[in-house]
């Protein structure tokens, strides 16, 4: 069974630093990322990578908690709240995995909170 922790930790670290191989090292060659769940995906890793150094945060803009629904043998669902100074969002994750841990798809549903 694959551990989501050490794959979220990197997944936290490329948020953070924007550095490509952190980034393309959370992939495999061939991983499509889901946006959103119903949106068309990135496909290949040189693509993830680009698109997300497209769409790239601040470093240490966001703080990001979470903890695990589920976990099989090759997939995770993880429940998560990311807090940028200025809005918040709950998080539901997807992460299909090969077993050496790196991602063959991920799929992310956000929400924003409701600013009162």
């Amino acid at each position: 069974m694959v551990e989501p922790l050490p794959w979220i930790e990197g997944y936290v670290r490329a948020w953070n630093s924007n550095d490509p191989d952190d980034i393309a090292a959370l992939f495999t060659e061939d991983a499509v990322y889901y946006t959103e769940p119903y949106s068309s995906p990135w496909q290949g890793r040189d693509a993830i990578v680009a698109q997300w150094l497209g769409r790239q945060d601040k470093p240490g803009e966001a703080t990001f908690e979470w903890h695990p629904v589920c976990v099989t043998e090759d997939v995770g669902v993880i429940q998560g709240v990311t807090t940028y100074p200025d809005k918040t969002y709950s998080n539901l994750w997807v992460i299909r995995f090969v077993p050496d841990g790196r991602c063959r798809e991920f799929t992310e549903w956000w929400m924003r909170h409701d600013v009162r």
